[in-house]
């Protein structure tokens, strides 16, 4: 099976955890949008969806499900989205579709996270994949300075040349070459650098389920 096909599979699977009635939080990327057109097709049993970034409320709208501000919703009874690495314990780096403070604010609000990926993103240690940190643009240079006397190599975010912007009129320095050994110790440390918005690393509230795309079929696992 291609890497697509493995996605399509979860986000069909990540259906049985849509609650009929009631309001979804819907994360950013190519598998959170692979469960998105998935949801289109049932967008009758539910009341809508809470985005995590203005590309994933641009996709819902598409297929006609309603996008309600997290302000005014009172609760969220699962939020599903992707991982760009997972641990066997449902710790997560996010942000590779630059919308990590989004996706962390509308999973917090969620009783339950289902994190839905390719086999492929379960990993032993996180730090294989460069860990996204949005940062407010005056403290680019500051919070650059203080992630590499963490060990890592920062590298801000390009797009088209320039740097990227969040959303949030924020940018991404993306911090290389870790071995995490502690996540939650990490994520700790990180978030309180002044500067920092956040870090994607999501492990003090990681995921609650993982459905993980396989040759062998969707593979489950519960935290």
């Amino acid at each position: 099976m291609s890497q697509d096909e493995l996605k399509q599979a979860v986000a069909r699977a990540a259906i049985d955890y849509v609650v009929d009635g009631a309001i979804i939080g819907v994360g950013t990327g190519s598998t959170a949008n692979f469960f998105i057109d998935e949801l289109g097709k049932i967008k009758d049993r539910i009341k809508g969806a809470v985005a995590s970034s203005d590309a994933t409320a641009a996709r819902l709208k598409s297929h006609g499900i309603a996008v309600f501000d997290l302000n005014d919703v009172s609760s969220i009874l699962v939020y599903i989205d992707g991982a760009d690495e997972i641990t066997a314990q449902g710790a997560m780096i996010k942000g590779g579709g630059a919308a990590l403070t989004r996706e962390k604010i509308v999973s917090s609000a969620a009783d339950k996270f289902v994190c839905i990926a390719d086999g492929s993103k379960l990993v032993d240690t996180l730090g294989k994949f460069p860990l996204p940190v949005e940062v407010i643009p005056m403290a680019q240079a500051v919070v650059s300075r203080k992630l590499a006397a963490l060990g890592g190599e920062p590298r801000l975010r390009l797009k088209d040349g320039r740097p990227l912007l969040t959303d949030n009129g924020c940018v991404i320095i993306d911090l290389a070459g870790l071995t995490i050994a502690d996540a939650v110790q990490l994520e700790t440390e990180i978030n309180q650098i002044v500067g920092v918005v956040t870090v994607g690393l999501f492990a003090r509230r990681g995921a609650d389920i993982a459905l993980l795309g396989t040759a062998d079929g969707v593979k489950k696992l519960t935290f």
